[in-house]
């Protein structure tokens, strides 16, 4: 198909370029579509039946247009199709429907394991690990509460959390629970959750229901949502056979909306009983430490004592012993001492003039006390010294 050319100058007509639009739609030929029914009319006597084919995943629509004996009974809003449908441009108008030849519903066996597979590739990502679950707030500022207006779990997750503490402050988004809407509603209302400061923690809650029923809570537009959402998320899907992905992806995953109230909010008068135990517990410590203080102060003094007599008789032992060692080492150092005096004296008996007297030797001496060392030469009165006394002498001349 050759391309339009067109210009401010040679500006195409609508009616060309409506017709352009259509053989290229028509190009496309027939093709297998999946998606949910939103709106579903069927008119009494008339042969043609007239669906809108929402897109699951996205706020994304399309009219599909099909003959009643192409329709199976079954099929209602809600459900899940397979439509082999052939694209169609009306010129008339400009809208572009879909021309439905077969539609087929998808079974729950196909839900199934359409939810498997894609279980398993969010699981493979790590949306579900458990590193990536938040701890709940103690005591959330505010509750942000998604959940159907006028709900069986609006009421059950309201009262049960003022039950336990009366001062628990919501921040209610109700929204679409089931159905083509409920993904984008629930979506929009944790954005508007998340944008509110206030909000510590975000509850999502709905009664049971079928697997159909649930399907919302299993989309993967919005477990992708929750797994980006900055404060923590509560799934509260009463259910009691299936698991909805929310449950996994989300940071505490609750049996009903009634067990989401009791995880979130703290029972007040469990939490008094708790504080007065604790503190009664505080003061038997402190009268078991003080009494065991008192016995051992009480019995301190006779401890002293013992302790004291103790000390000193070993203290007095250690001065016996010392006492005795010091004893010892004294009498051997005295005993050597004079062993070392006697040897000198008896050295210094054996070097005095005194021995020398003793063998026989003299000591002579002039008259000025000088020792007479060579004969002398001048007559003169001398002194001689012997063992036992001194006497005086007179040298004689030789002719004399």
């Amino acid at each position: 198909m050759t391309r339009l050319e067109t210009s401010p100058e040679r500006p195409a007509p609508v009616r060309v370029v409506a017709q352009k639009i259509g053989a290229w739609i028509g190009r496309l030929g027939e093709v297998w579509v999946d998606g949910q029914v939103a709106q579903l009319t069927r008119r009494p006597g008339a042969t043609t039946v007239f669906l809108t084919l929402r897109d699951p995943d996205a706020n994304i629509s399309l009219t599909v247009t099909c003959g009643r004996a192409a329709l199976p009974d079954s099929v209602a809003e809600g459900a899940r199709v397979l439509v082999r449908a052939r694209p169609d441009f009306y010129l008339e108008r400009g809208t572009l429907s879909l021309r439905a030849s077969e539609i087929r519903p998808v079974g729950l066996g196909e839900l199934l394991a359409r939810l498997e597979r894609l279980k398993r590739l969010l699981a493979a990502e790590g949306l579900f690990t458990a590193d990536r679950k938040r701890p709940l707030p103690f005591l959330p500022g505010v509750i942000g509460l998604i959940t159907g207006r006028a709900s069986a779990a609006e009421r059950d997750v309201v009262e049960n959390a003022r039950r336990r503490f009366a001062g628990a402050r919501f921040q209610i988004e109700n929204v679409a629970t089931q159905g083509p809407s409920a993904v984008a509603e629930v979506i929009d209302a944790l954005a508007r959750l998340v944008a509110t400061p206030a909000v510590d923690v975000i509850i999502i809650a709905r009664g049971g229901g079928s697997v159909e029923d649930l399907l919302p809570f299993s989309n993967e537009s919005l477990i992708r949502a929750v797994a980006a959402c900055p404060v923590p998320v509560v799934s509260a899907i009463g259910h009691e056979t299936d698991t909805p992905l929310l449950d996994l992806v989300a940071d505490l995953a609750a049996s009903t909306p009634t067990d989401a109230a009791r995880r979130v909010v703290p029972d007040v008068a469990a939490e008094r009983r708790a504080v007065a135990e604790l503190a009664e517990r505080s003061r038997a410590a402190i009268r078991r430490r003080v009494a065991g203080e008192r016995e051992l102060v009480a019995g301190l003094p006779e401890r002293l004592r013992a302790s004291t007599r103790t000390r000193l008789a070993h203290a007095s032992g250690e001065v016996d012993a010392w006492t005795d060692r010091s004893r010892r080492a004294l009498s051997m150092t005295l005993g050597a001492a004079g062993g070392e005096l006697a040897q000198l004296r008896a050295r210094v008996r054996a070097l005095s003039p005194q021995a020398t007297l003793d063998r026989g030797y003299a000591v002579v001496q002039r008259a000025d006390q000088a020792v007479v060392r060579a004969p002398v030469e001048a007559i003169g009165t001398l002194r001689v010294r012997v063992a036992r006394g001194e006497f005086a002498a007179v040298r004689v001349g030789g002719d004399d």
